[in-house]
C-alpha cells in the first residue's frame, strides 16, 4: 500500500535518540524485573497532549523491535492502541498503519485487540456532557467535518491487517457484533455504525451474510423495543427514526452508485449475480430472524424492495414462503407467518403480474379446499379453534386480503374471463364451511372481502356474517392443559408485513396520505377506497393512516380498517 508515493509498510523506521533510553533498552530492563522505565514509557504514551512528532518517534521505535513485544507486554500494547492517531497529520496515520501491519504480522496474539480498536472508531467521537452530575453524552453533539476521512482511515487500517492476516474475517465478525451500539444510542451513532459495517463487505465480501445478519438482528431489536402506547409517542418516534436510518443503510447497499462493487443496482443496470447473492443471503436471514419475529415494523421491507427489481425474485420469494406454509413439519406459527407474508406480498406488490397473483391464489385456494375435504371426510364436527386450524384460517385470510387489493387487476385484463376465474375459485364453499373463517379472520378484512364478493356475486358473505353476529359464536384457542379458552377480537394475531410504510428520505411527500384520508368518507363505492401511492410498487395506504382514519383494536397490528358497518 502506498501513501504519498511511498510503500510505507516496507519503509524502515528512522533512528531516534531518546533521553533515558530506547524502547529496546526499556523492554530489556522490564524483562529483568526493572519496571520503572517501562511504567514511564506507558505514562508518556498516555499523555493527552502528546504531539504528532512524539507519536511518530515512538511508533518508529516500536516497529524496529516489534518481535520483542509478546503477551507479557499486553498492557503496553493496549496503551499504544489507545493512542489518538485518527485526525492527526498524514505522517502519523502512515506510521500508525505501518505499526499495525508490523504488529499483527509478527504478533498475531494482538490481532483481536487491533480489530477492536479499529471497530471502536466506527461511530462518531463521543462528546462528554454532564448535567446535574448525570452523563448525557452522545455523538449527536460531535460536528466533526472530517468524519468521512476518519472512517476512511479505519477501513484502510482493516485492509492493512487483512493483507497480513488473511484469516482476519473469522475474528472480525464477532467483534462487529460485540461493538454494535446499544439500540438506545442516537440515530446518528447507529447510522454511522451500520454504514461502516456495510462498507466492510465491499472489501471482505465473504462476511456479507454475517454482517447483514448482525444489522437485521439489531434492527429487529429496535423494532420490538419501540413502545406503542400513546403516552410514549416521543420515544416511539425516536425508536422509529433509528430503525428508519438503519434500514435506509440497507437500501443504500442495494442502490448506492458510489459502491459499485457492493451495490446490486448501479447506473440503472442490475447486477444479476450480485442480486442473486444478496437475495440468497437475505432469504437465509429471513428464515432465521425475520419470519419468527411477529409484527416487525420495518425490517422486512428490504426484501420487498429487492423483489421489486425483478419479478423472478418476487416469485422465488413466494415459492419459498409457499414451501414453508404447506410443509406440516414446520411449526404452525411459522406456517401462519408465511401465509401472512404471501397474502401481504400479493396484495401490496403492484409489480407482481396478474398471472403470478392468480397462480399463488390458485395454490392457496386448492390447499384450502383440500383441508375442507379432509375434515368432511372425517365426519366430525369442527369448531373455530385457531390452535388446531391456524394455518387454514391464515390461508383464508391471505386469499381474502389478496383479492381485496388485486381483484380489479384480475378483472381489467378481461372482465368475462376474470369473473369466470373468481367464480371458479368456489369461494362460496370456503365461507360456508364448518370452520367458519368469516368468524375468525380480522373483521376489517372480512367486511372489505364481503363487499367485493357481493358486488361481483362471487360469494355471499353477509348471511354468514349476520349469523355470526347474532349467535356470537365463540372463537377458541386450545390451551396446553387440553382445554379451550376464548380469544380476543383478533384471534389470528393478524400481521400484514407489507402494508405500506413510507421512509421520509425515499417518500418526502408522504403528507398527501392524510389529506386523502379525510376525503375517503365522501366516496360512495368502497372499491374506490384505495389511496394514491407515491411509490408505484406499493398498493394501498400506510398502517398509520388506517389507524388514524378508522380506530381498530390495539391487537390488530398493521391491519386495514373496518370500513363498513
Amino acid at each position: 500500500m502506498e501513501i504519498d508515493g511511498r510503500d510505507f509498510l516496507n519503509t524502515p523506521p528512522t533512528k531516534t535518540v531518546r533521553f533515558g533510553g530506547s524502547v529496546v533498552a526499556t523492554l530489556a530492563k522490564y524483562k529483568q524485573g526493572d519496571l520503572q522505565q517501562y511504567e514511564l514509557l506507558k505514562h508518556q504514551l498516555s499523555d493527552p497532549d502528546i504531539k504528532d512528532g512524539q507519536i511518530i518517534n515512538w511508533l518508529q521505535e516500536f516497529r524496529s523491535c516489534v518481535t520483542l513485544l509478546g503477551k507479557d507486554h499486553e498492557h503496553l500494547i493496549h496503551t499504544i492502541l489507545r493512542l489518538p492517531w485518527l485526525g492527526r497529520s498524514p505522517a502519523v496515520i502512515e506510521e500508525y498503519l505501518a505499526f499495525l501491519g508490523n504488529l499483527v504480522s509478527a504478533q498475531t496474539v494482538f490481532l483481536c485487540a487491533c480489530l477492536k480498536m479499529v471497530v471502536s472508531h466506527f461511530i462518531p467521537k463521543r462528546v462528554k456532557i454532564c448535567e446535574g452530575g448525570v452523563d448525557i453524552s452522545d455523538s449527536d453533539d460531535d460536528e466533526d467535518e472530517n468524519l468521512a476521512r476518519t472512517f476512511g482511515h479505519c477501513h484502510q487500517a482493516l485492509q492493512v491487517i487483512l493483507r497480513y492476516v488473511p484469516s482476519t474475517s473469522h475474528f472480525l465478525v464477532p467483534i462487529l457484533n460485540e461493538k454494535f451500539p446499544f439500540v438506545q444510542k442516537s440515530s446518528r451513532t447507529l447510522e454511522c455504525y451500520v454504514h461502516n459495517l456495510l462498507r466492510v463487505t465491499v472489501y471482505i465480501p465473504t462476511i456479507q451474510r454475517d454482517v447483514l445478519e448482525i444489522v437485521i438482528g439489531k434492527m429487529l431489536k429496535i423494532d420490538v423495543s419501540a413502545p406503542r402506547a400513546s403516552i410514549e409517542e416521543a420515544e416511539e418516534r425516536s425508536m422509529q427514526h433509528r430503525s428508519e436510518l438503519t434500514e435506509e443503510g440497507l437500501f443504500d447497499m442495494v442502490t448506492s452508485p458510489t459502491r459499485p462493487s457492493a451495490a446490486v443496482l448501479s447506473v440503472g443496470a442490475l447486477d444479476v449475480e450480485r442480486t442473486k447473492e444478496l437475495f440468497r443471503d437475505l432469504l437465509s436471514i429471513f428464515d432465521k430472524l425475520i419470519l419468527p419475529t411477529h409484527a416487525s415494523c420495518h425490517v422486512q421491507y428490504i426484501l420487498f424492495y429487492l423483489c421489486s427489481f425483478r419479478v423472478a425474485l418476487a416469485e422465488a420469494f413466494l415459492e419459498h414462503l409457499w414451501k414453508v406454509f404447506q410443509n406440516p413439519s414446520f411449526a404452525p406459527v411459522l406456517r401462519q407467518a408465511a401465509a401472512g407474508y404471501i397474502g401481504s406480498l400479493l396484495a401490496r406488490a403492484s409489480f407482481l403480474p396478474v398471472v403470478t397473483v392468480r397462480a399463488c391464489v390458485d395454490l392457496l385456494v386448492q390447499w384450502i379446499h383440500g383441508y375442507i375435504d379432509s375434515l368432511d371426510a372425517g365426519g366430525r364436527q369442527a369448531c373455530c379453534d385457531v390452535t388446531l386450524h391456524g394455518p387454514f384460517y391464515t390461508a383464508c385470510q391471505a386469499v381474502f386480503y389478496a383479492l381485496i387489493f388485486r381483484h380489479r387487476a384480475i378483472l381489467e385484463v378481461n372482465m368475462k374471463k376474470g369473473l369466470a376465474y373468481l367464480q371458479g375459485l368456489n369461494l362460496e364453499r370456503v365461507v360456508m364451511c364448518q370452520l367458519n373463517p368469516l368468524n375468525v379472520c380480522l373483521p376489517a378484512v372480512i367486511n372489505l372481502f364481503a363487499a367485493f364478493t357481493r358486488k361481483y356475486q362471487v360469494a355471499f358473505c353477509y348471511t354468514v356474517i349476520e349469523k355470526n353476529n347474532r349467535q356470537m359464536l365463540p372463537v377458541v384457542r386450545s390451551s396446553n392443559a387440553g382445554g379451550s379458552v376464548a380469544t380476543n377480537t383478533n384471534p389470528l394475531d393478524s400481521f400484514f408485513p407489507f402494508d405500506p410504510y413510507l421512509l421520509k428520505r425515499y417518500c418526502p411527500n408522504a403528507e398527501h396520505v392524510d389529506v386523502y384520508i379525510r376525503s375517503m368518507d365522501e366516496e360512495d363505492d368502497f372499491l374506490n377506497k384505495e389511496t394514491p401511492h407515491s411509490d408505484p410498487r406499493i398498493m394501498g395506504m400506510t398502517p398509520g393512516s388506517y389507524d388514524r382514519a378508522f380506530p381498530c383494536s390495539p391487537c390488530s397490528v398493521g391491519s386495514p380498517p373496518v370500513g363498513f358497518p
